[in-house]
């Protein structure tokens, strides 16, 4: 009498409970880079600037410390909420000190 309900031989000594490899070549690594990107990597508008919110709130004035660590002090009446931790990308530009905004380089939020 046969017995049919014996698991057949797994070809190429495999363990029966786990499965075959599914490629015999190794993946591939990256090598470290020679040297620092001769370009840009996050090739940004001129005049945009991302950072995170540190003075947030419905505005007028907000502080923001973008991804170098430089502060700023930011103008935008019609920015709308921003909440302090928020990470932005903002277009600025240069502002006179007429209205004070805190500690920062003043910038003022561009209109679109």
């Amino acid at each position: 009498m046969s017995d049919d309900h014996q698991p057949a031989a797994s070809g190429a000594g495999a363990p029966a409970d786990r499965p075959a490899p599914l490629s015999a070549t190794e993946l591939p690594t990256l090598r470290r880079p020679a040297g620092p990107p001769r370009k840009p990597t996050d090739n940004r508008p001129a005049g945009v600037v991302a950072g995170w919110i540190t003075r947030g709130g419905a505005g007028p004035c907000y502080g923001l410390m973008d991804e170098n660590g430089t502060e700023y002090a930011v103008y935008g009446p019609n920015a709308g909420e921003l909440r302090k931790g928020d990470f932005v990308s903002l277009r600025l530009t240069a502002r006179d000190r007429s209205v004070d905004c805190g500690p920062g380089i003043p910038m003022r939020v561009a209109e679109s």
